[in-house]
């Protein structure tokens, strides 16, 4: 099953720490706005939901969770690739594929 999720980039821009102060070194406030539509029920029932705590980011799909750490140190300090590779890390924990395009996130969820 693959699941379309649409991303406000105009608003989540606004949060880059270029443009919003952002005191974490990690983009924070760009994370949140950036996972906000993360929350949401599949069409088999399953809950869709990413999170963050700190610098982890937990992707939960059903009873299923992975997480996955905003690692500055390893991948740089731009917060659109801290939050890609996070989630590609929580991702693979769980066996959901993480492809993200200009405007959207595709989850690729393995079935039932």
């Amino acid at each position: 099953m693959i699941v379309t999720i649409p991303i406000d980039e105009e608003k989540t821009d606004q949060f880059l720490p270029g443009n919003k102060l952002d005191g974490s070194g990690v983009g924070i406030n760009y994370v949140d706005a950036f996972l906000a539509p993360f929350k949401l029920t599949l069409a088999d029932g399953r809950k869709l939901l990413a999170k963050r705590r700190g610098i982890k980011i937990t992707l939960t799909v059903g009873e299923a969770k992975g997480e996955g750490l905003l690692r500055r140190m390893r991948h740089g300090p731009d917060p659109k690739v801290l939050v890609r590779e996070a989630l590609a890390e929580a991702g693979g924990q769980i066996g959901v594929g993480v492809a993200i395009e200009p405007g959207t996130v595709e989850l690729t969820l393995p079935g039932l």
